[in-house]
């Protein structure tokens, strides 16, 4: 049990911020009774490179008339 101070803060223990949170950052998720407390962690976005087929007819090349199809707006 965790004591809340009037400011809301609550105190990590040293153990798991020595071992877990090597940033000092933290991804903090809030539910309807509760909050989850993470180690930020940045992920490799270049796994999912080449992985997403799209059907368009625009360019390539042409970036506002692909992201105008992409968006439906292409008339």
């Amino acid at each position: 049990m965790k004591e809340v101070d009037e400011q809301g803060r609550v105190v990590i223990p040293k153990e798991w911020r020595e071992k877990i949170l090597r940033d000092g950052k933290v991804v903090m998720r809030l539910t309807k009774d509760s909050i989850e407390i993470r180690p930020y962690r940045q992920e490799d976005l270049t796994k999912f490179f080449g992985t997403v087929v799209v059907d368009v007819e625009s360019s390539l090349e042409d970036w506002h008339s692909l992201r105008k199809e992409l968006r439906g707006r292409n008339r």
